[in-house]
């Protein structure tokens, strides 16, 4: 279970260890998104957090089973549900990745992502 602690933005320190841990820089635009708490309000998603006691929330452990499921490695998914997520690429674009098969929903970029999924789906 996530703790207060858990849920509050990251620092830059924070932001960097969870980068080394994974081995890749994450996009600037995903940086500012952890950095605002991972606002997604009026969504029914929680985002992953970089923060020790993330607990299921814990971005690392998210990415770990995403990888395993078959997310291929170039997307970061920062947004578990149900064995699908939503991920990140290294250009800045949103992919949606469901267990179920192929699904060709993207965004161009987390803003364009955050409008559509929680700010007009409430």
């Amino acid at each position: 279970m996530p703790t207060p602690e858990s849920l509050r933005p990251p620092t830059d320190a924070e932001i960097d260890a969870a980068e080394a841990s994974l081995g890749r820089r994450f996009h600037p635009d995903y940086r500012a998104f952890l950095k605002g708490g991972g606002n997604v309000a009026n969504a029914k998603f929680e985002p992953a957090v970089v923060l020790p006691g993330g607990g299921h929330l814990d971005l690392l452990k998210i990415v770990q089973r995403a990888w395993a499921a078959g997310v291929p490695g170039d997307l970061l998914p920062f947004v578990e549900d149900n064995g699908d997520y939503f991920c990140i690429g290294e250009r800045g674009e949103v992919v949606y990745w469901s267990h179920n098969g192929t699904v060709d929903e993207r965004w161009p970029s987390l803003a364009a992502w955050h409008h559509q999924v929680c700010v007009q789906r409430k």
